[in-house]
Order: structure tokens, then sequence, then C-alpha cells
């Protein structure tokens, strides 16, 4: 980086005692395992159905081929972390979660992963760890920020977009593109874009922004492309070209280019699965990002798996390195539509390889930023620091409603990530 940085008990029993004990195990054994193993593992997460099911997909092979059974619990996203901090606080976790990021909250009831990624392709530089080195988190998969359209509307209106890595176009040629689409067919807008740091994170990217990053001292700061990056960004915001109500009214920017009447999404490669089963009306492609300064996307672990000390942990941790064997995660990305968070695989996707194909380009061609600031999150989130909200998402969002310029902007989202997070150890 540029400026970084469980006791037994013992209990005298009489004859009886001890023999109902042992019969009571014997029973116990018959019936598959322990007592724990009767339950199913249960296993919380969000939006496996939007991914093909490819999770429970792989609880039902398991339980084929184990009889061991995986339940999966899919959960609203907004809602999965409240759940597991509740679940933590009453000592009643799953035994499973896919999480957006671990929570301090319950970081030390995550359970070591070594022994699983110990001469595997996982990539580890993805993983949580622990004081002590340990392995504590696993990427489910990689996700990276990506360009969607239309192509029935820029079929219909005759108008060019790049196939290759020799004619990807510029923010501005790009911008040019979509309203002549938008113009030719009448759609109502040429763009949304999730409310999202993670996708906004490539957008400053592509201008040559370095995001923010402490000095030694803990001080934050950012380069002069952030904000011309912002002002970029503020300007197509005009309720025109793109809808104000994604950003400021929460608008969901899915269902608006699922509608047809959205020329282009800067969405995220786990749309991929979602517009395969679910965009019937009109042909979608994916699409080289435009660029500015630099060729960039933002890309990262999609979410972690994590295994919680308890009763079910070494089932639980059973199934989780059954689950990253290659045959296996090959077959869950192919069911799900990943990007493998696992190297050396061949993935043979069902449909739309050439979106996939796109995005594994546009990772290989991001600058060296990209990987630094996801590694100085992670340096966060080992330590157990985190910021009240998003910053970033939410001080831009003043910014478009009018609330405050850009160089307050810059200088809130500075002193918030200064006071919040600080240098790190």
């Amino acid at each position: 980086m540029k400026r970084s940085a469980n006791s037994r008990v013992r209990i005298a029993l009489g004859l009886a005692a001890a023999t109902a004990t042992a019969l009571s195990l014997a029973a116990c054994s018959a019936g598959g395992g322990d007592a724990a193993s009767d339950e199913p593992i249960q296993f919380f997460l969000s939006g496996d159905a939007n991914q093909g099911g490819g999770y429970a997909h792989m609880a039902e092979k398991y339980e084929e081929e184990t009889g061991v059974k995986v339940e999966i619990v899919d959960i609203a996203n907004d809602d999965l972390p409240t759940k597991l901090r509740n679940a933590a606080q009453a000592n009643d976790l799953p035994a499973i979660a896919r999480v957006g990021a671990v929570d301090p909250v319950w970081r030390n009831m995550a359970s070591d992963l070594s022994d699983i990624t110990d001469g595997s392709e996982i990539d580890t530089d993805l993983s949580d760890k622990d004081d002590d080195g340990n392995v504590i988190s696993l990427p489910s998969d990689i996700t990276a920020v990506g360009m969607f359209i239309n192509k029935s509307l820029f079929d219909e209106a005759g108008v060019a977009y790049p196939t290759s890595e020799d004619d990807i176009w510029t923010w501005d040629e790009y911008v040019a593109a979509v309203k002549e689409v938008q113009e030719a067919t009448d759609t109502t807008y040429g763009m949304v874009m999730d409310k999202s740091s993670h996708r906004l994170k490539a957008f400053l990217y592509e201008f040559g922004s370095d995001y923010f990053q402490a000095d030694d001292s803990g001080e934050f700061s950012t380069n002069d492309q952030t904000k011309v990056a912002l002002e970029y960004f503020d300007s197509l915001n005009d309720d025109s070209f793109m809808p104000r109500s994604v950003w400021l009214s929460d608008a969901d920017p899915n269902a608006l280019f699922k509608s047809g009447d959205v020329v282009s999404y800067l969405s995220g490669s786990w749309q991929i699965a979602d517009f395969s089963a679910n965009i019937a009306d009109f042909e979608w492609a994916s699409v080289y990002l435009p660029t500015d300064e630099e060729r960039a996307t933002n890309f990262g672990n999609a979410a972690s798996v994590v295994v919680f000390d308890g009763p079910q942990q070494e089932a639980a941790h059973d199934f989780i390195a059954w689950l990253y064997e290659p045959e296996n995660y090959t077959e869950l990305s192919e069911t799900s539509g990943f990007l493998p968070a696992v190297g050396g695989l061949d993935i043979e996707y069902a449909s739309h390889a050439d979106a996939f194909g796109i995005y594994n380009q546009e990772i290989a061609a991001s600058p060296a930023i990209v990987g630094e600031i996801k590694a100085m999150e992670l340096q966060y989130g080992a330590q157990g620091v985190t910021t009240e909200g998003d910053p970033v998402r939410d001080e831009t969002v003043k910014y478009l409603n009018g609330e405050q310029d850009v160089d307050t902007t810059i200088a809130n989202i500075n002193a918030q990530f200064t006071d919040q997070l600080g240098a790190l150890e």
C-alpha cells in the first residue's frame, strides 16, 4: 500500500448409571454419531436462490453421500448481520454462516479453518485471520463490479459496444453511446448503478483515485482524482441519464433494469445467474467497463464462510472441507455462477460463459491499488475495527442531494475514517 500499512467435567457415577450411559452412547452411535449429529447442520446465508441455489444443491449432494443433513437457512441480506449478532449474544449461533464480513461481536467464536486451506488453492489473501494467523474464514467466491447492457436496445438503435479488449470505451464514449441508444429507442433511463460503495470504488479507481488511506499517524486522505470522479458521478445523476431515486430514495436498480426501460446497469458479477434465469423479455450482455485514467474494476471476496465453535463444529468443518474439494467447489461454482475463489479449476458455465470471461479479464487488468485497499480493509477487520455505516456511500448521497459540496463530502469521509479507524497496528 502506498501509505499503510471449550471443559470437560467428570462426575463419579454408580455402576447402574454408568451402564445406562454406555447404553445411551451405543444407541447414539447406531443412529449415526453424537447427539449433535442427529440435528441438521444449520447454515445461514443470503441470496442462494438468486444464484441458482448452489449451496442448497451441494447440501443435498452431501446428504446423499454422507447421510448428514445440512439445513440451508436463507435470510434477507439486510437482516443477516443482526440475526447473527443476536444469536452470538444468546449463545445460539448456527454451525456455519456465509457473511458479508466477519463481525467483531462473534469473531472470537469462529473456528480455525487452516487445515482446509493448507495445500489448497483457496485464495487466502481474501480470508480473515485471527491474532495468531489462523484462517477463520474462507472466501465463498469472487465478486467484481461490471457493466450490463440491454443488448436488444443497442441492436435496435444500431449502436456498437466493445466486444474485445481492443476497443474498450472511455466514460465519455460510453455515456455518448448510451444516450444515443436512449434517444433512438425512447428509453427512460440510460444507466442505473447500485447504491453501494463497492460499485463506487470501481468508478473512483477508473478515474485514478487512490481511494481513502491512512498515513502512519492514522489520518486519512485521498488524491485529487477522487474529486474528479465524484463530480463526474454527480453529473450523471440528473434524473434523465440516471434516476436520482436509486441513490437518493432506495429505488431498486435491479428491478429497473429488468423492466427493459434502462439501457445499462453498473452492478456486479453475481447478477449473471439472476439475469440468466429471470430476464426473458430482452437480450442482455456483459460488456467491458468504461475507463478514464485507469482500466479497473473493484473485486474481492463476495462473502466469507465461517464455522462457529459449538456442538456441531466438527460436523460443520467436515462439510466445509468437502465443499472446498476441487470437484465439489467446481460444481458449486457452475451451479451458482460463481467466479471461483479457488485456483486451478476448469469451470464450465451453463450460459453466458463470455460474461465470466470478461470479469476475469477486468480483474487481471486492474491496478494494484484495488488489492491494496482490500488488504487494508481485511487488516481492519482482523483488528475488529469497523465504521458506523458506510461513510463513502452516505456522504456521497448527501453530495448528490445537494446537502453539501464535493470538498465537504471528501473532508467528511476522511474525518470519519480517521476518527473511526485510525492507524493500523
